[in-house]
């Protein structure tokens, strides 16, 4: 049996380490932590948290998810995903109630891992993951236009509408210099790719913008003047709150570990697709839950698979999850020996790159390819980018979810209306003295609520017009209870007539939900056979004896 947590590193430890590969990922590590360093205090100030707080997740949270992640090169730390999510908590329930629900979404995540539901997240669909981080991008492009502008506004409003309301009216005190560095830092980060690929556009825009702020004397607002100085230590942070409350936070929780275990998994799949690789998605949800645990005890907000920096960390060089921990102690050097000057960022700098991040996550390309799909896919894209964007990610989420649920049992409901009975070619050819009484009837596809009406049907109506009916199970992946209580009742029907009922070719994960049922004992033991030729022999021999006559 397959162990549910296997982390990627301790088997790669197993099989040999050699220093020529430490060597690629003490290298690769050590660019990573240089290229999450703007990232990590522009997502936490996006957040509406204090720079440091970016900085202890990216620290805490990456080295935990690369040391117990089930891939190779996956770099954790916080995302321009969780932004929206973050600020919203952060709006209602407050610093303390954002560190208990990020601890209740790690709670979570593990669970998922625990019940294998790392495959089944990644059958998001697709329309559904553009749709909110389309809506995402427009969010956090949103909540840069102060910084960017330099508008003089005391609190920016959460709600989208009443926020661009507020632009438009404080457009009269637009700060020239926070406009032209929102620009110059742009420009830097899109085309600084043509001179160099190894140390990021961001890094390289704050480097020269902040010094030339601090030089020059510019009046800009700065990290220093929103928040103050940037602590370069540690200290336990343990949230207060009551037992009674807990459930104000569970769909926030919910929202953060759906989005949490959705992002990351997608990013260990792209690192597959880059390195030729296959991650384990049960481990990885199990390390981002222990991540998500752990991490908020600092004072970190919520962490997850970060795919740009996974995808840095494979293209300069990094091989296992060593890269991922280095990167995360090339981070902790950085705040405690160079932090201080990160105080001096310009908050329109830190807008600048956020603005192309937002643009990076639009996926406007595939938003515009998916009105060229169905109808379905379209309404989905549309609801989860308009919810994202004028409600709420945690409703976005949710309702997004419920309809491709709904809409995937409508499709597998139509699907089952076309369902027609035949015997197989394989029947036809190699079968031909099957006798007229019994009758072969083959079942292929899940046997659950969405097509076990449509199934019960045909074998109710094709099973009264032989005397032995042989239902053939081999591409029955799986039964639910829907299936097994119309499976049940329609073996009665037919046994009630008379009609002897075998079963053929049942899988083995498919017997075990049938034996937990009177199915079983109902049609018999010596009736359920593993192969169809199994099955036609004891079918000739049952019909022999309703053909001998009693002495």
């Amino acid at each position: 049996m397959e162990q549910i947590f296997q982390p990627k590193l301790f088997s790669i430890l197993k099989k040999g380490y050699s220093k020529q590969t430490f060597t690629q990922d003490l290298l690769s590590g050590v660019i990573v932590g240089v290229v999450a360093l703007p990232l990590a205090i522009a997502f936490a100030v996006a957040s509406g948290v204090s720079p440091e707080k970016g900085l202890i997740t990216a620290v805490i949270a990456g080295f935990i998810i690369s040391f117990l992640g089930g891939s190779r090169v996956q770099i954790g730390g916080p995302t321009g995903a969780f932004i929206v999510i973050v600020y919203g908590i952060l709006e209602q329930y407050g610093f303390d109630g954002l560190l208990i629900s990020t601890i209740l979404a790690g709670i979570f995540l593990v669970i998922f891992g625990l019940l294998k539901l790392g495959t089944l997240l990644k059958y998001i669909p697709h329309p559904l993951i553009v749709g909110f981080t389309s809506g995402i991008a427009i969010v956090i492009f949103s909540t840069q236009i102060k910084d960017a502008f330099g508008l003089d506004i005391d609190k920016v409003p959460s709600d989208f509408i009443e926020k661009w309301k507020i632009y438009a009216l404080s457009i009269t005190t637009i700060n020239p210099y926070a406009l032209g560095i929102t620009i110059v830092t742009i420009l830097i980060s899109i085309f600084s790719k043509r001179v160099t690929r190894k140390i990021p556009g961001s890094l390289i825009a704050i480097l020269i913008i902040t010094c030339i702020v601090h030089i020059a004397n510019i009046p800009v607002t700065t990290i220093e003047s929103v928040f103050g100085e940037i602590p370069r230590n540690f200290t336990m942070h343990v949230p207060s709150f009551e037992f009674s409350n807990l459930y104000f936070y569970i769909t926030p929780a919910i929202t953060i570990a759906l989005l949490g275990g959705i992002e990351s998994l997608l990013s260990a799949v792209v690192a597959d697709g880059m390195l030729g690789t296959k991650h384990r998605s049960n481990t990885e949800l199990i390390a981002q839950g222990i991540a998500n645990i752990v991490t908020p005890f600092f004072g970190g907000i919520p962490a997850t698979g970060a795919i740009a920096r996974t995808a840095t960390n494979i293209n300069n060089g990094g091989k296992t999850p060593i890269a991922g921990m280095v990167h995360a102690i090339t981070l902790l050097c950085i705040m405690l020996f160079i932090g201080q000057w990160a105080k001096l960022i310009p908050m329109s700098c830190l807008a600048g790159i956020l603005i192309v991040v937002a643009y990076n996550m639009s996926e406007w390309r595939s938003f515009v390819s998916i009105f060229k799909h169905s109808k379905s896919d379209i309404f989905i894209l549309l609801t989860t980018f308009f919810l994202t964007v004028f409600v709420d990610l945690s409703v976005a989420i949710q309702v997004g979810v419920v309809l491709s649920s709904l809409l995937f049992m409508k499709r597998m409901s139509d699907v089952s209306d076309k369902i027609e009975t035949s015997v197989d070619k394989d029947v036809l050819e190699n079968y031909s003295d099957v006798p007229k009484e019994i009758g072969i009837y083959e079942i292929s596809g899940p046997f659950f609520f969405g097509t076990a009406k449509q199934y019960s049907n045909l074998i109710r109506t094709n099973g009264t017009k032989f005397k032995i009916f042989i239902i053939r199970m081999r591409h029955v992946p799986f039964i639910d209870a829907t299936g097994i209580q119309n499976l049940q009742a329609v073996v009665s029907d037919l046994q009630s007539s008379g009609i002897t009922i075998i079963i053929s070719g049942i899988q083995k994960d498919v017997y075990k939900e049938l034996k937990n049922s009177e199915i079983i004992s109902l049609i018999g033991k010596q009736h359920i056979l593993g192969s169809f030729d199994e099955a036609l022999e004891i079918a000739k021999k049952d019909l022999n004896n309703l053909h001998t006559p009693n002495i």
